[in-house]
């Protein structure tokens, strides 16, 4: 079942989530349907915090990125098959170089700006089977795990962009937390408060 998307401005999206257990509530039916309102919306990543579920979810699958022709065969390859469910992730350590690239969200549809990440991840989660993992994820992949966790950690990329950049483009952030922008998929607004 395809859920509406959290938009930019909903107290869920800064609430760092908690963890679960596999005693979790109807569990797989959110993965699965995780899945799917990420796929109609033709994303790579989507965390639970964004379809309004405060807990340390989050789901990936990196194949559009495969696509990008700036990559190795190896890369390509390997961006084709990670997909995967992390539970409970944490991250352990970020080595080397910050580098940029353009990021975006399906929380802040429209907006995309360039975000400062380290190019090596290590993480420790557990998997939909609760078993648990521990992996080194590097380039796009550790891109993306990064910026998945972080809504787990009530963290949005725009609060990784320069002051000055924050200004260009709050007229944009408030359209989206009023509900006056158009999207492709289903999306849940703030409700506005009155009286204030």
């Amino acid at each position: 079942m395809i859920l509406p998307i959290v938009a930019y401005g909903d107290p869920v999206l800064k609430k760092k989530a908690k963890p679960i257990d596999k005693d979790y509530p109807k569990l797989e039916e959110l993965i699965s349907n995780m899945w799917d309102t990420m796929y109609n919306a033709y994303g790579v990543g989507l965390a639970a915090p964004q379809v309004g579920v405060p807990i340390r979810l989050f789901v990936i699958d990196a194949a559009p990125f495969a696509e990008d022709d700036d990559l190795t065969a190896e890369e390509k390859e390997y961006l084709k098959g990670f997909k995967r469910v992390f539970i409970n992730a944490k991250v352990i350590e970020e080595t080397g170089d910050e580098w940029a690239f353009s990021e975006g969200c399906l929380s802040i549809p429209d907006v995309r700006e360039d975000i400062f990440r380290k190019p090596e991840v290590t993480i420790e989660y557990q998997d939909q089977n609760f078993e648990t993992k521990k992996e080194t994820f590097t380039g796009l992949a550790a891109r993306v795990v990064q910026h998945e966790y972080d809504h787990t950690e009530g963290i949005l990329f725009t609060e990784k962009i320069s002051s000055l950049k924050k200004r260009l483009i709050n007229g944009r952030l408030k359209k989206i937390s009023s509900g006056k922008i158009k999207v492709d998929y289903k999306m849940r607004f703030p409700s506005v408060k009155k009286g204030r």
